[in-house]
């Protein structure tokens, strides 16, 4: 029996050893007092001499549950409870050595993993956010927060860790608007709180796109018309995922949140890699299009030049100051230059076969010079036919 404070490797191989021994032993015998003892022993000697030695042990559960497509209640067995599950995952309650067991002959996670102190993550309540405001029940609705399946009471009773915990992978002042450098356009009140949860829900999301590293400058008015070329294809909003991803543009698409008025957002991540997330709130070709190069005129126009850090949008609302009405501009061009426009005389007597040869001329969709006609004469009741009603969200959901 080991019994002594561990001095060395040697020493530590040794209680590691004897650990695995003693993983079956009943608490309160012998054989589980013993491995209590090395369980402390253990640990003492790996905050001083491996502090990052092995991975958080909470990770490495959720690491285990991803490789093997498992979901909380599927822990049940091993931990305990739906809440005994859900605590310990968001770190409210500590793993005892009969879960400890159990996981290591379950799921073949390493007992010595499995021993180590898990990580404080997330951000402490007392750096003054509100938990409460945020959109709690939708977020678990849409499962927003991995690996809980509980209901939305035991949610609440854990909201800091869950939250704070999620966030943690984009950077906890994300939590906190505050203090970033963000810029709304939007014409009515918008909840601060729903707006950060999405934001950091789409930047989790980048995050799993595999893309090259961005090149500040690529994206200019001629690698916009490059990308507009596109709409004249069906599947054109798709083929606009591809061109973005492989020119190291995150592209994301999720439904926005009540009291958040939105229609996209471009978005600066900590890895210097810009993010284009659209809501799709109006499910209308023109829409997709006109926003998506609004959201790049933004990253061309003022994330290179470190003005902001992200742009949240409702194109719903008149430009409201002199980065929208650049953002506004520079898209309108990119999508029908001024000049080609005018020549075509569109704004006179507009009529479906005039829009659809001057589409077909410049190889893009007729929903961009229809909304365009729609948009200028502030009649949007005419030309609805080529606006595409109904065909993105489909397409896009189904690509990705």
């Amino acid at each position: 029996m080991i019994h002594k404070i561990i001095k060395n490797e040697n020493d530590y191989a040794i209680a590691l050893a004897r650990i695995d021994e003693l993983i079956d032993a009943d608490l309160g015998t012998p054989d589980g007092d013993e491995l209590e003892l090395l369980v402390t022993l253990v640990e003492l000697y790996e905050n001083k001499a491996h502090p990052i030695g092995f991975p958080d042990p909470i990770e490495a559960i959720k690491f285990r549950m991803g490789q093997a497509g498992l979901k909380q209640k599927d822990l049940i067995p091993f931990i305990g409870s739906r809440s005994k599950v859900s605590e310990v995952l968001s770190r409210q309650r500590p793993l005892s050595i009969a879960m400890i067991r159990k996981l290591h002959e379950g799921l073949g996670i390493r007992a010595e993993v499995l021993l180590r102190e898990p990580e404080t993550k997330g951000v402490p309540a007392s750096e003054g956010i509100e938990w409460e405001r945020f959109p709690l029940a939708e977020m678990v609705k849409r499962k927003w927060l991995p690996h809980f399946e509980g209901t939305i009471n035991e949610a609440k009773k854990q909201i800091a860790e869950l939250i704070g915990g999620w966030a943690a992978h984009v950077g906890a002042d994300t939590l906190q608007p505050a203090l970033l450098r963000q810029h709304v356009r939007s014409g009515s009140e918008v909840d601060n709180y729903a707006l950060a949860a999405w934001r950091i829900r789409v930047s989790l999301q980048a995050q799993e796109q595999k893309i090259p590293r961005y090149q500040p400058g690529t994206v200019t008015t001629d690698f916009i018309r490059d990308l507009v070329r596109l709409s004249y294809l069906d599947n054109g909003p798709l083929l606009a995922r591809e061109y973005l991803l492989k020119s190291g543009i995150h592209f994301v698409v999720e439904e926005h949140l009540p009291h958040t008025h939105l229609d996209g957002a471009a978005v600066m991540l900590q890895n210097g890699s810009p993010l284009v997330a659209l809501t799709l709130r109006h499910d209308r070709l023109d829409n997709f299009w006109f926003t998506l190069c609004h959201e790049l005129a933004h990253v061309a126009l003022h994330f290179d030049g470190g003005e902001c850090d992200a742009f949240f949008d409702d194109l719903d609302q008149a430009e409201i100051d002199l980065f929208e009405k650049d953002a506004d501009h520079w898209a309108t061009e990119a999508l029908i230059p001024s000049e080609l426009w005018h020549a075509a005389d569109m704004e006179r007597n507009p009529s479906t076969r005039r829009i659809i040869d001057f589409a077909a001329s410049l190889r893009i969709s007729p929903a961009i010079p229809a909304g365009r006609i729609r948009k200028e004469k502030q009649n949007y009741r005419i030309f609805s036919g080529l606006l595409g009603y109904k065909q993105v969200r489909t397409l896009v959901m189904q690509g990705i």
